[in-house]
């Protein structure tokens, strides 16, 4: 398959499936309407609001579950409002109040700024707004007494489509690519960081102001170069309004060093058998595998052809069970220790390449306290066996586990090869978080 192909696959395959636009579409008019209703007696499901964030700029892909909607409240409301202590908290909680009558059997709450409506592989972020004259929106801050905000994502929008149509029309196929690579490696980064720092590259570059699909390889790894050597920051300013961005995590660089150099060998694979499975390892399942079959893993090493009369082929997917939207860093480690040797982490020795020796036991253990989401979520593993021993012994496994509540998972190291242990974060039926480490054994 020719790059063009390979990466139009890529973006049809990022495309939120039909199923769930509908859905999508579905609650954001229900929502509208309910709110029209009961504050302006007015039956319109599409009046008064705006979809905003990745739905609003059109950046979002498949497996999308944080959606974004400004509710326009009547301005006569304001005075209203703002004549009460804390009128910020009580605007916040009449919406709830209304949605939770239209929503009976669904989760509705105040969360800070916004009522969530808390539906299965997704939720609705509600904020009510007062529009003001330059086209941003005063929105209430329930914490600290209260207060009222200023955001302004019709300038975040506006800067998008004009760049797209203007400029290049790769910015939105970037997005999108990026979205994909987070998802796949557990990175933390906000949809409006990624987007901004799509932006703030594309903008430096004319190289890719014209180009189709077919270049899309070299975009994404020089968007990877960029993006490694950004200084780290705790904010930037978003495209089109200069708002504060907040940077979630600071390790976006690293995860984009390793990602510059799966993309080098993607590259230099280009016309070869292996190609495909080199992208697969940076874009995750998304990318179109190759035409013969291939064991799909995480481990980096060349795909081998599937031969069922000696092995079975038992790795599971999150993805085929939940949609995967990253907003959560995992710190993963695991602690070795043998009887007559020295406890140590593994994520000492992997940077110096020393493989582990056989009869040692590995205790997997997730940073619970890093967590900033609430409680309750589910914690699931995945030990996935690669390489010529685990075939001969037909022990592959890779099934998808569950935690036994404490953020921990033993192991043992028991053959050679190469052993990928990962962990996954999933709240309200959507990996949020994930993470990996490989345990190399000689």
């Amino acid at each position: 398959m020719s790059q063009d192909e390979v990466f139009g696959g890529l973006l049809e395959n990022l495309k939120i499936d039909i199923k769930q636009a509908q859905k999508i579409s579905y609650h954001y008019r229900k929502i509208t309407r309910a709110l029209n209703l009961a504050i302006r007696g007015q039956k319109s499901s599409i009046a008064n609001r705006l979809k905003v964030g990745s739905i609003g700029r059109h950046t979002g892909i498949k497996g999308i579950s944080d959606l974004d909607m400004l509710y326009i409240m009547p301005d006569c409301h304001y005075s209203k409002y703002n004549s009460l202590q804390n009128g910020q908290s009580k605007l916040l909680t009449d919406v709830k109040d209304i949605l939770s009558k239209e929503y009976p059997a669904q989760v509705v709450k105040v969360d800070r700024l916004v009522v969530q409506v808390v539906f299965k592989h997704f939720h609705v972020e509600v904020q009510p707004v007062f529009k003001l004259d330059d086209g941003s929106f005063k929105y209430p801050e329930s914490y600290y007494g209260g207060s009222w905000k200023i955001t302004k994502p019709s300038q975040e929008i506006k800067a998008m489509t004009i760049f797209s149509r203007d400029k290049s029309k790769n910015l939105r196929k970037l997005c999108k690519m990026v979205r994909a690579w987070k998802n796949f490696h557990g990175v933390n980064m906000g949809g409006l960081l990624i987007d901004t720092l799509a932006h703030k590259f594309l903008t430096s570059t004319s190289e890719y102001d014209n180009t189709g699909n077919y270049k899309l390889g070299y975009l994404i790894r020089d968007f990877f170069e960029f993006l490694s050597n950004e200084e780290r920051r705790t904010r930037y300013h978003a495209l089109g309004s200069g708002q504060h961005v907040n940077v979630k995590s600071p390790w976006f660089g690293r995860y984009a060093t390793k990602a510059l150099e799966l993309c080098n060998d993607a590259i230099e694979a280009e016309g070869m058998a292996s190609m495909n499975d080199k992208w697969r390892l940076i874009f995750g399942r998304s990318f179109p595998k190759r035409s013969t079959p291939i064991l799909e893993s995480r481990s980096g090493m060349q795909s081998m052809a599937l031969d069922h009369k000696t092995w079975n082929d038992t790795e599971e997917f999150i993805e085929d069970r939940y949609p995967v939207d990253i907003r959560e860093h995992v710190e993963l480690d695991c602690k070795v220790t043998q009887d007559g040797f020295r406890t140590f982490n593994l994520s000492e020795m992997l940077p110096s390449r020393y493989r582990l020796s056989p009869k040692k036991s590995l205790n997997f253990e997730i940073n619970l306290s890093k967590i900033s989401i609430e409680q309750p979520y589910n914690i699931y593993w995945k030990v996935l066996n690669v390489g010529e021993e685990a075939r001969k012994r037909n022990q592959i496994r890779g099934q998808i586990v569950s935690d036994d509540g404490f953020g921990t998972k033993k192991e043992s190291t028991s053959f050679s090869g190469d052993h990928i242990v990962e962990c996954y974060i999933v709240k309200n039926n959507v990996v949020v978080g994930r993470a990996q480490i490989a345990v190399p054994i000689s």
